[in-house]
Formats: structure tokens, C-alpha cells, sequence
């Protein structure tokens, strides 16, 4: 199938990959990227960490210089998708104009869950999840003495961990019992605790928001589900993301948890992929179940692998998942998808922050938690990559060496 025309609605990490991976594929073809954003294609990751500490400024958040898009022969365009016309195979935008396409790739992300309480739209509440939304945040942040958080995932903890460097008094509130519940092992979750207590962080678990008391339209707390108010100068939440599932689902293509796709990454419409935080596939790291992964290295990877079936080169995507965050002096990198592990083995010692947890399912190694040790966490990578044949007996071993085990047993 000649494809002479492939239009991408999204320009995050997925959509600018999958147009970088097909030009320096070989691709000759018109490439349009669609984004709602002013501005480059630019790094999400660093907004609640290092953008705020002043670390990194906007200029270099961008992917590329613009240079890179002129030479590539690549046309941003800063405007919205309004809707996909599938029997004329174009976009339609929202100045009017549309776009044809031979084939359309969809990595339209996702949005913040919003807190939806009352006071949640009062000044100095915030989510971060744009570039914009860090650079309303940050002269707040600047002024502020009392922040709550709401929410102990990597944004939430990647904030506070911020704001307790800043000297901030902060405090973190959650639904779930412990840090990162959803993600990572109770072993590596008390490590984190200790940490942030450590950095003067007081946590709220098993409680909601109900409220936000303002004054002048300004907030000055947090009232938790049972009645204690937290007084607060600034509130941000990260309470997860909702994909953005619109512009599909007025289409007619599959929704299951996100935009459906096959094992190639295609949707309901042979003429229609989707990638990124967006997409809902088929994952052989959770058992075939559809899945949806929100993190960069999965929209690069299933960007390069619509790259690849284009330039005609078509495989089913198998890339294993891994995550990171920093959060102060703690790097925390995850490979592999620990859902229903019954067993885990440390490696090291959690006293010193530096140590591993395997997390194993019916004996059999299914994700590597390395908080500061990046060489277990490439060993995990390489190993979960093939079929890991780790045992928990073989692990548990005094002395156990994730690294040398993965060395002796490559085939």
C-alpha cells in the first residue's frame, strides 16, 4: 500500500516521535503534525521537577529546534482537531481548514482528572500537565509557605519533593493507604515514605478532598472528607489522567479504556493507528490483556513501531514497559508491569536508598523496581525483554547479583 500522505493529531512525545522515526526512516512523503499548543513540541517530564526548580528552562524543553522541522520537511500546525472524516480520509480543524491523509495517527494523550469539589476553580489551584500550567504555577510557587498536595502518584510526589526543597511547609493527601499504591510494591513505597518525611512532607492517607476554602477568591485550605482543613496558599493536584477519547469516538473507532487497537497498533479503521497515552493494546507483559501505559519510553517505542509498518516493516508490538521518576535525591526506575505479583525479593539495602525489588507472579519475574541502582534496572530491562526464566529460590539467594544472573543466562 503506497502511502503518500500521514497526518498526526497530537505533537507530544508519540506524535513528534513517530514524525522524527519516519523521516529518518526514509519516508518522502507529506508528514502534518497537528498540535494545540503554541510553541515546539516539547518535554512533559520535566515541568513538576526540574522547570520549576529553574533547572531547565522552556527553550530547552523542546524536542527539537525548529530548524529540525524546516529541514524534515514536517508542517506543525497550532490549531485543534474538530473531527476525522473516514470516507474522505481528512481532518477537519477547528480554523476551518482540513487536512487529508493516506493514513492518520492519533496520539492524542490525555487530560487531567480535575478534583471537581467545590472551590477546585478558585486562584491557586492547579494541575500540571502543560507547559502553560507550569508557567502559571511557578510565580505562585514562589510566593507560596503552605502548599497541599492532592494526590501521592509520580506528579503529586515530584511536586512536593520540589516545594520541600524550596522550603515550603507541605502536605500530601491521598485515597490510597501508602505512596504510589497503584504502581509500585509496599517495600519500595516505605522507602519513598521515609524519604519525603525525612524532607518534612506530612502525608493524609486513606482521605479525600471535599473542599477548597477561599477568601477574595484566593484559596486558604484544604478540607479533608472528615472535616479537618489543611491551610493552604497553594493546592496542586495530579489525580491521574482521562485520555482524550473525543475526537475517536465521534468517529466511530473502538473506545475500550482509550482508543482500541490491535496488536499493530491499528484501530478498528486500517487507515487509522493510535499511540501513546491514548492507545489501549493488546499487551503480552500483562497477560494479551488490552492495556493502556502512560509513560514516554511507551509512546516512543509504539511511535517507532507505526514508524516501522509504514516504511513497510510491520511487527507486532512487544516493547517492554518501563517508568521513572525523580523525586529528590531518589531515582526510581521500573520495568516490566507488577499487577497481581503474589511474591517480591529485595536486593540490597532500603536503609542506604539503594536497593532493587523483584516482583514475581506465580514464580515468575514479572517487574524490577531499582530505586538508585541503574545497573539492576538494565539487567531487569534485558532480562524481562526475553522469557525470564529468574527464579524466586535463585533471588532470594544471600548475595544474589541481578546483573551477573542476567550476564551468565543470556542466550
Amino acid at each position: 500500500m503506497s502511502i503518500s500522505s500521514v497526518v498526526i493529531v497530537g505533537a507530544g512525545q508519540a506524535g513528534f516521535q513517530v514524525a522524527a522515526s519516519l523521516r529518518q526512516g526514509g519516508y518522502t512523503g507529506a508528514i502534518t503534525l497537528i498540535g494545540d499548543e503554541p510553541g515546539l513540541p516539547y518535554q512533559r517530564p520535566p515541568l513538576s521537577k526540574a522547570y520549576l526548580l529553574g533547572k531547565i528552562k522552556a527553550d530547552n524543553l523542546a524536542f527539537r529546534p525548529a530548524t529540525f522541522l524546516s529541514e524534515q520537511n514536517i508542517e506543525l500546525l497550532h490549531t485543534r482537531a474538530v473531527e476525522i472524516d473516514r470516507q474522505n480520509q481528512n481532518v477537519v480543524l477547528a480554523n476551518g481548514n482540513s487536512v487529508d491523509y493516506d493514513h492518520l495517527i492519533l496520539a492524542t494523550g490525555g487530560h487531567n482528572r480535575l478534583l471537581s469539589i467545590p472551590g477546585d476553580d478558585v486562584e491557586g489551584v492547579y494541575g500540571i500537565k502543560t507547559l502553560a500550567d507550569a508557567d502559571a504555577l511557578s510565580p505562585r510557587m514562589s510566593a507560596a509557605s503552605k502548599v497541599v498536595v492532592v494526590g501521592c502518584g509520580f506528579i503529586g510526589l515530584e511536586f512536593a519533593a520540589v516545594a520541600a526543597a524550596l522550603g515550603k511547609s507541605v502536605q500530601l493527601v491521598d485515597r490510597g493507604d501508602r505512596l504510589m499504591a497503584r504502581a509500585i510494591s509496599h517495600e519500595m513505597s516505605a522507602l519513598f515514605l521515609n524519604a519525603h518525611q525525612s524532607w518534612g512532607v506530612k502525608f493524609h492517607f486513606n482521605q479525600g478532598v471535599s473542599r477548597i476554602t477561599h477568601a477574595n477568591g484566593k484559596v486558604t485550605g484544604v478540607v479533608k472528607e472528615n472535616g479537618e482543613e489543611l491551610p493552604a496558599d497553594l493546592v496542586v493536584y495530579g489525580i491521574g489522567i482521562i485520555p482524550n477519547i473525543t475526537l475517536a469516538a465521534e468517529a466511530g473507532l473502538e473506545i475500550d479504556n482509550g482508543i482500541k487497537v490491535d496488536a499493530n497498533l491499528l484501530t478498528n479503521d486500517p487507515h487509522i493507528s493510535a499511540i501513546g497515552d491514548v492507545a489501549c493494546f493488546p499487551c503480552i507483559h500483562n497477560n494479551g490483556e488490552h492495556t493502556r501505559i502512560e509513560s514516554v519510553p511507551n509512546a516512543m517505542d509504539q511511535a517507532r513501531s507505526v514508524a516501522a509498518r509504514l516504511l513497510g516493516k510491520p511487527s507486532p508490538f512487544i516493547a517492554t514497559p518501563w517508568f521513572w521518576t525523580d523525586q529528590g535525591n531518589l531515582k526510581l526506575q521500573i520495568v516490566g508491569l507488577s499487577t497481581g505479583f503474589d511474591t517480591t525479593v529485595t536486593l540490597g539495602d532500603p536503609s542506604s536508598q539503594q536497593f532493587s525489588v523483584l516482583c514475581f507472579r506465580k514464580d515468575h519475574l514479572i517487574a524490577v523496581e531499582s530505586c538508585n541502582r541503574p545497573s539492576d534496572h538494565m539487567a531487569g530491562k534485558k532480562l524481562l525483554s526475553r522469557p525470564a526464566e529468574l527464579t524466586i529460590s535463585e533471588a532470594s539467594t544471600p548475595g544474589f547479583d541481578l546483573k551477573a544472573w542476567e550476564i551468565a543466562h543470556r542466550t
